[in-house]
């Protein structure tokens, strides 16, 4: 596995050869800059939009950003609204890189040689802050010439500090970064160019939604300990029932997370024989999270009370900073008393402990598992 450096600096290398690649389009009128788009559409009328891409693999979500380039988001509406985007497809991506789209060119099946041609030449730079991070929605344009952009865009996969102050950053995809990303491991050629045809079926523009409480916010401490958690794994099913009594905030954020899946594909990563089985870090996690589930991941501050660790006891894992709790769990296999007051106990196990001692007789190296032990999947129930 390639470090996150080195992906980082082969997927910017990547980037801006792709944008090279637009460059073979046929030559643009010099006096073009004369007749440069400007959006009829002030800015506050495209505030608080998004843009929603239904793809053949899904849909994603672009959040538009008028303030840093409101003629590129203008275009981009307009260009939507028209339906240009309809029929088109990710002509080429960069594995784990970037993925482009959004040439009218790429609708016609007869003509894959003219893929990444068309729609350009019709605005002007907009360069701004806008960092070019992961999820950011960029305008492609001909080399050499900033005054290039048109429909087509391109989406970063991970950071690209090198694009910075060079292409005009216009959206966020704020939902369904995932999905980009599995578009971009689609199979190319060796120029980059997409094999596979993953279309865009439609973009449509509509207001964003009003933000809504996290999930279990509004919930009292009574209410949270009707529920109970199912953890299936590769090893079997096991129930949970809560302490929010004891510890409400650490409840609360365990269901909060289990409801939007921020659990599901990790692993019991950690076995220390005789005292616990450890689960809920997120570099175990055979996918990255989405961006829902990663606004919902934040420290806690710690709820320490009396309560013993038990065999059966749920605790929140921590480093050294009391407060830096987040998703990490352990569940205990016999009693610890070395534990106690120093992590915050939040449940407890109440079927399913033989499926316990099954992950903590696995064959280890030090403290990790030789088998890996998944979270298939959590059910909540009442």
């Amino acid at each position: 596995m390639t470090s996150g450096l080195n992906a980082r600096g082969l997927a910017v290398v990547a980037a801006v050869t792709l944008v090279l690649v637009v460059g073979s389009a046929g030559a643009q009128d010099p006096s073009k800059a004369a007749a440069m788009f400007e959006t009829s559409l002030a800015v506050e009328e495209m505030a608080a939009k998004e843009a929603v891409v239904q793809t053949d693999r899904g849909p994603f979500i672009i959040d538009l950003l008028p303030e840093a380039a409101p003629n590129h988001v203008g275009y981009f509406i307009k260009s939507a609204e028209e339906g240009v985007y309809d029929g088109t497809i990710f002509h080429r991506m960069v594995r784990h890189g970037i993925v482009q789209g959004g040439d009218p060119m790429t609708k016609d099946l007869e003509k894959p040689e003219l893929y990444g041609q068309g729609g350009l030449g019709v605005l002007a730079a907009e360069l701004s802050d806008e960092p070019h991070t992961r999820g950011a929605v960029s305008a492609a344009q001909i080399p050499g010439d900033p005054d290039s952009a048109g429909s087509q865009f391109f989406i970063s996969i991970v950071d690209q500090p090198a694009l910075d102050d060079s292409y005009t950053v216009f959206g966020r995809v704020t939902e369904g970064m995932n999905l980009v990303t599995e578009i971009s491991e689609a199979e190319t050629d060796e120029s980059g160019k997409a094999i596979e045809r993953i279309s865009i079926r439609s973009v449509t523009i509509r207001d964003r939604p009003a933000e809504q409480p996290a999930p279990f916010s509004e919930d009292s401490p009574e209410e949270l300990a009707a529920y109970r958690v199912i953890l299936g794994t590769t090893s079997g099913a096991i129930t949970l029932e809560f302490m929010p009594e004891i510890a409400p905030e650490h409840v609360r954020n365990f269901l909060r997370l289990a409801s939007v899946g921020v659990f599901d594909g990790m692993s019991f990563h950690r076995v220390v024989d005789g005292m616990l089985i450890q689960s809920g870090w997120l570099g175990s996690r055979n996918r990255p999270l989405d961006e829902r589930q990663r606004r919902l991941v934040t420290t806690l501050e710690p709820e320490f009370s009396a309560t013993p660790h038990v065999r059966g006891t749920v605790s929140m894992a921590r480093g050294d900073d009391p407060a830096s709790a987040d998703t990490s769990f352990f569940i205990c296999t016999d009693t610890v008393s070395t534990l106690d007051g120093e992590y915050t106990v939040f449940a407890r196990v109440v079927d399913g402990m033989e499926n316990v001692d099954a992950i903590e007789s696995l064959p280890l190296e030090g403290e990790t598992p030789l088998q890996r032990v998944e979270i298939l999947g959590v059910q909540i129930a009442r």
